[in-house]
């Protein structure tokens, strides 16, 4: 079965991946017709970056993009007002539908900017990319606007670490594919499957849920090859793909709510029965030795489409 799968996989990736030159911009626009498109960044003290990602869309992209909002996520710095100041419209995390108890985390912020935009597309670019150019959205646009029986499209680059090729994406090598491999072979295919820039229809996110915290990524994958199946998922390289990094520590506790996020899939799936929820403690470890737990709990948003409905 298995074996099947990864051959699927092998079988998908040529004729669904392609390159952003592949998808020029005035071929777009004419493809485009009525259909609207927003550009949802969130953003949590990024003011270093954001605002050159607003005004890159604003200044090459002004008849492909309809809006471009940022989800400011509880920034103590200037990222909302850079990114106003860059032309987009910004929105505070906890102010988008606030009858809800608050949430955390990057799937949060995610799930409250698909509900505050309004494009039939939906982009997603992360906000602390520090080589932007507008073919990251063009790019992803490419496929979706072209080919209807395409629902979702997820970026694909090279991650360098500090000058150094191929060295970044870490979590995705050492966590991620392994766990897509063995559990969700037909996934293989994805060469950045935890990667921040992908776009989608409307109608598809507004269907899933959306785990809060860092398995957003590797949950939304596997919802949606089993909402839309794998022909309906393309990928596009975007070249190279430059941001901040974090610490070892903090890229344990990414690992560690990824894995959970497959948990509760497997679980979902039936393939785990387990009496209890596993520990969402990891236990780190300071140089000296000292102890330093480290909550990695994840929690999920439902499908946006059944929160509006209950409304």
């Amino acid at each position: 079965m298995q074996t099947d799968s990864l051959a699927r996989a092998r079988q998908w990736l040529e004729p669904h991946t392609s390159r952003a030159a592949d998808w020029p911009v005035e071929t777009l626009c004419k493809a485009k017709g009525s259909t609207t498109v927003s550009v949802v960044l969130p953003a949590r003290d990024e003011e270093r970056t954001v605002g050159e990602i607003v005004r890159t869309i604003r200044r090459d992209l002004p008849e492909l993009v309809d809006e471009v909002l940022v989800v400011d996520s509880r920034s103590t710095d200037a990222t909302a007002a850079v990114a106003a100041a860059a032309g987009a419209k910004v929105v505070h995390q906890d102010a988008v539908l606030p009858a809800l108890p608050p949430m955390s985390g990057k799937g949060e912020a995610l799930w409250k900017g698909l509900a505050a935009s309004t494009g039939d597309l939906v982009v997603f670019i992360d906000a602390d990319l520090r080589n932007f150019e507008a073919h990251f959205v063009s790019g992803l646009l490419g496929p979706l606007l072209t080919d209807p029986s395409v629902h979702f499209v997820k970026g694909a680059y090279e991650r360098p670490l500090r000058g150094r090729r191929g060295e970044g994406g870490r979590v995705t090598e050492l966590v991620a594919r392994p766990v897509l491999n063995l559990f969700w072979p037909e996934l293989a295919g994805f060469i950045q499957p935890l990667g921040g820039e992908y776009a989608a229809r409307r109608e598809v996110l507004e269907r899933i849920p959306f785990v809060t915290e860092y398995g957003v990524e590797i949950g939304l994958l596997i919802d949606l090859l089993d909402l839309v199946g794998l022909d309906a998922m393309a990928q596009v390289d975007l070249g190279s793909r430059e941001h901040g990094h974090q610490s070892t520590a903090a890229l344990g506790r990414m690992s560690g709510q990824i894995l959970l996020t497959a948990w509760s899939r497997l679980e979902r799936e039936g393939r785990i029965v387990a009496s209890e929820a596993p520990a969402s403690t990891l236990l780190q470890f300071t140089p000296s030795g000292k102890e330093r737990p480290a909550e990695v709990s994840v929690a999920e948003r439902p499908s946006l489409a059944s929160v509006r409905t209950a409304i």
